[in-house]
């Protein structure tokens, strides 16, 4: 695959980023590419105005983008990208950094291996949330990592029932409760006791967070489950409906959040040699045979 139009977006007021956002972008043209960059990020940047494009233009122009920053950037790329078949390549300049894989130190040597086709692409899914009143739709939004129904208000639990397929699963009270996919089973999922997955699964797990019974626990279903979690009416407080912790959309008590798989994919490269299992040892500080 060639990228003559490659795509940059990331974090330009987070020093580090900013610094390896114009490093990059002048790497590329010295080998002759046309960059793009997000809108904001060239703002912030001073960039020249014929190389800020919209972010949903970046999927439309380009062949290749690159997102600087932590996984809240891949997090916020990929719900925007997804939609275009356009692969993502990640720089760290966040934490973890568990989709932005590699090291601001050598990302010419890593990118160039890209560009000359040493790499592969691996095809992670999202969810899609819909809130219905009354079986009417209110609201909507997508996630790469998570969708997080919680209570609003510290301190506050939530009544809710839970389907799967239309079968009754259970009702809960509880701090409220985590839908995850694969990749997010690393991220908030993680710290509220749930497993990790494989990212080449096709599974979601369901992840209470502090319910009111010991006996409660993460259960995993198959990716194309169809998840409808019922808001009890009796609830004093309005919930939220978290995305990827970056969209949060008010909820009432005896509104219904389908939520399903999106259909279309985001294409995360990585550079050749990408080892998740490496990734997991280093980021976790996982002990490794000696």
């Amino acid at each position: 695959m060639r990228f003559p139009v490659i795509g940059i977006i990331g974090k330009p007021h987070h020093q580090g980023a900013a610094e390896t956002m114009l490093a990059l972008r002048e790497f590329l043209q010295a080998r002759g590419h046309q960059v793009l960059t997000e809108e904001v990020c060239g703002k912030a940047l001073s960039l020249p105005a014929r190389e800020r494009v919209p972010i949903l233009s970046l999927g439309t122009q380009c062949q290749l983008v690159i997102v600087v920053g932590g996984d809240g950037s891949m997090l916020h790329a990929a719900r925007a990208l997804s939609n275009f078949d356009i692969p993502v390549l990640g720089i760290n300049r966040g934490h973890l950094g568990f989709l932005t894989d590699i090291s601001p130190l050598d990302f010419r040597e890593k990118v160039t291996e890209v560009l000359e086709g040493q790499y592969t692409i691996e095809k992670r899914f999202l969810l899609a949330a819909r809130v219905l009143r009354h079986e009417d739709p209110v609201a909507s939004s997508e996630a790469l990592n998570d969708i997080v129904l919680y209570p609003g208000e510290i301190s506050k639990m939530i009544e809710f029932e839970v389907y799967v397929n239309d079968q009754f699963v259970y009702s809960q009270r509880s701090d409220g409760l985590i839908v995850t996919t694969p990749t997010g089973s690393t991220a908030y999922a993680l710290s509220a006791g749930g497993a990790i997955m494989h990212p080449s699964l096709n599974a979601v797990a369901l992840v209470p967070m502090f319910p009111h019974t010991l006996t409660a626990r993460p259960i995993v279903l198959d990716g194309d489950s169809k998840i409808e979690i019922v808001v009890a009416a009796s609830n004093r407080t309005n919930p939220q409906l978290s995305c990827d912790g970056q969209v949060h959309i008010k909820v009432q008590p005896g509104d219904s959040i389908v939520i399903s798989k999106k259909p279309e994919t985001l294409w995360l490269v990585h550079p050749e040699g990408h080892d998740y299992y490496h990734v997991l040892r280093n980021k976790l500080n996982w002990g490794s045979k000696l």
